[in-house]
């Protein structure tokens, strides 16, 4: 595999890295389209065509240095590809690298939120996401892309953001201060400071790309009309990224279409501008 953003070998070496990408293409639990295995090669071949400038920030992240490792293939179960994740992220922290899962499909998140919640305290997991993923198991299994949630608030505090489709049992589940559904976003000018209001000091942020707008983001495993915007999101990633400490995320269920890179050019985007805002400054 490619490394992120086709850096330079001073620039994407072990090493002298701070911020390591772990791929993760694992698509075994979702249940409608597939393809979200390939999702890390699209993002990262799409990475090679950015322009490593931000204007926003008037940085280059890149210099911080961006390793990407090798990829985690476990595909035996969801349980055993949980805890490779775990074991890889929590090994990463240890060596004081800012970790990025790229997935594949969500379930790939649960075994980086767990890694992080054990490594660091007052921990509030931000879940930017068109469902709620707050079931307790799906489809027998306790780790599937359902599911996400409902582990990652075993482990720390959540927040949602973006919701825009709940199933009836996760109903009575929700905490409705800390859930910001869609269309309620659309409705208000201040959402992105009530967002921040209900984060403790440090954030691990989840983002499945489905939380962006078909229009925007059609190459999902699970599209919903009614999502989020670009501006949006960097408009709340900003914010998150200047007020709180972000310690680190991951961006999941990118389906790639072999005839439409724009949404595999956007997630790869997103991962350079939210790097920017966390070290750009």
């Amino acid at each position: 595999m490619a490394n992120y953003g086709d850096l330079p070998a001073e620039h994407s070496n072990y090493d002298s890295a701070s911020i390591v990408i772990i791929p993760v293409p694992y698509d075994q639990t979702s249940t409608w389209i597939k393809g979200a295995d390939k999702g890390p090669d699209a993002l990262i071949e799409a990475s090679a065509n950015m322009e490593l400038y931000d204007i926003e920030t008037d940085s280059q992240v890149y210099k911080k240095g961006i390793f990407t490792d090798k990829a985690i293939i476990e595909k035996s179960s969801p349980e055993a590809m949980v805890n490779a994740v775990e074991k890889r992220v929590t090994k990463l922290i240890k060596q004081n690298k800012f970790v990025i899962v790229i997935g594949g499909e969500h379930s790939v998140s649960i075994g980086s939120i767990k890694a992080h919640s054990q490594y660091f305290k007052d921990l509030t997991v931000l879940q930017l996401d068109a469902h709620a993923d707050t079931r307790e198991q799906y489809h027998g299994s306790a780790y599937n892309h359902a599911c996400v949630m409902a582990r990652a608030r075993e482990n720390a505090k959540i927040v949602q953001v973006g919701i825009r489709s709940i199933d009836a049992e996760e109903i009575n589940k929700i905490d409705p201060e800390s859930m910001f559904l869609a269309e309620d976003i659309y409705n208000s000018d201040n959402w992105a400071e009530k967002v921040i209001s209900r984060l403790s000091e440090n954030v691990y942020v989840t983002i499945d790309l489905d939380v962006f707008d078909p229009s925007i983001m059609p190459s999902t495993g699970t599209p919903e009309p009614g999502g989020l915007l670009w501006y949006d999101i960097l408009k709340l990633l900003k914010n998150v990224a200047e007020k709180k400490h972000i310690v680190g995320f991951d961006v999941v269920e990118l389906c790639p279409k072999k005839d439409d890179k724009a949404p595999d050019f956007l997630a790869a985007k997103l991962i350079y501008k939210f790097l920017s805002y966390r070290f750009g400054n």
